[in-house]
C-alpha cells in the first residue's frame, strides 16, 4: 500500500505538539501546586495552593486605618479559601517569636502528619505575630527601618526568607540537606511544601507604631502610610489577616487543631 509521506509528517508532527503540550501542561500545573514538594494524591491541598496562586492580594496601600472593617483591606479570598479547606488534618500554629524554632516546629509537623501518618493533604498554617511577623517582610524594609534590631540577636538580615535546601523532591524525605530536614526551615521552603503564613494588621500596626516612638521615620509618614508601606512588603504568597489572634478562632470553627 503506498503511504502518503505527507500526510504521515503531518500526523507525526501532530502527536508530537500534542505530547509536548500535555508535558508542558502538566509541569507548569505541578510547578503552580507546589511542584514536587507537595505529594502526589494531595489533591485537596494542590487544589488550595492553586486556589491561593490565583487569589488577589492587594499591595497597592496608601494607609491603612488601625482597625479594618472592609473586606477589602485584608486578602478576604485567600483567608475564605484556607477557613474552608477540607483536608485531612488542619493545625494553626500560634507563631510570636522569630527566635523561636517556630519553623522547625511546624516542618517537623508536617513531616510527621505526611510521612507518618499518612495524611497526604495535611494543612500547617502560621498565624504570625509579635517579632515573629518581622520575618514576613522583605529585605528592603528590614533595612529602612532596622529591623534587625527589633529582631534580636542572631538577625542581621531576614534570612528566614532565603532559601537554603539544597533542591529536592519527595525521594529525598531522609535527607537533612532537603526541604525535609533542617535547612528547610525557611519561609519559602515551607510554602513550597503546602505551609501558609498569615500576615497580621494588628502587630504591622503595632510595629509601625514602635518606629514612630523610636523616631525612625525616614520618611515623615503618618502611622497609617507607614503601616500601609509594610503591608505592601510583605513577602510573596502570604495572606494578610484583620488580625490574626481575632482569626484563629474561625480557623478553629473550621477544625484546625490550635498549636503554639
Amino acid at each position: 500500500m503506498p503511504v502518503d509521506a505527507g500526510r504521515r509528517t503531518a500526523l507525526l508532527s501532530f502527536s508530537s505538539v500534542a505530547l509536548g503540550v500535555v508535558a508542558s501542561t502538566a509541569s507548569r500545573a505541578q510547578g503552580e501546586a507546589g511542584g514536587s514538594m507537595i505529594l502526589p494524591g494531595a489533591l485537596t491541598l494542590r487544589e488550595l495552593m492553586e486556589r491561593l496562586r490565583r487569589a488577589p492580594r492587594r499591595r497597592d496601600f496608601k494607609t491603612v486605618p488601625m482597625i479594618l472593617d472592609r473586606p477589602d483591606l485584608w486578602d478576604d479570598t485567600a483567608l475564605k479559601d484556607v477557613i474552608a479547606c477540607r483536608g485531612t488534618g488542619k493545625q494553626v500554629w500560634d507563631n510570636t517569636d522569630i527566635g523561636s524554632p517556630w519553623l522547625n516546629l511546624m516542618r517537623n509537623s508536617v513531616n510527621t502528619q505526611v510521612f507518618s501518618f499518612g495524611h497526604r493533604d495535611f494543612l500547617a498554617v502560621s498565624a504570625t505575630h509579635g517579632t515573629a511577623h518581622l520575618a514576613l517582610f522583605r529585605q528592603p524594609m528590614w533595612d529602612k527601618y532596622k529591623f534587625a534590631d527589633m529582631a534580636g540577636g542572631g538577625f542581621k538580615t531576614n534570612t528566614l526568607i532565603i532559601r537554603k535546601a539544597a533542591p529536592s523532591n519527595v525521594s529525598d524525605f531522609e535527607d537533612p540537606q532537603s526541604s525535609f530536614g533542617p535547612a528547610g526551615n525557611t519561609i519559602p521552603e515551607l510554602q513550597s511544601r503546602g505551609v501558609v503564613f498569615m500576615a497580621c494588621h494588628n502587630a504591622i500596626w503595632e510595629i509601625a507604631g514602635n518606629l514612630l516612638a523610636k523616631g525612625v521615620n525616614p520618611d515623615r509618614l503618618s502611622h497609617g502610610a507607614m503601616a500601609a508601606e509594610l503591608t505592601n512588603h510583605l513577602v510573596d504568597g502570604i495572606v494578610l489577616t484583620p488580625g490574626v489572634a481575632g482569626t484563629i478562632p474561625e480557623l478553629q470553627q473550621a477544625g484546625f487543631h490550635y498549636a503554639t
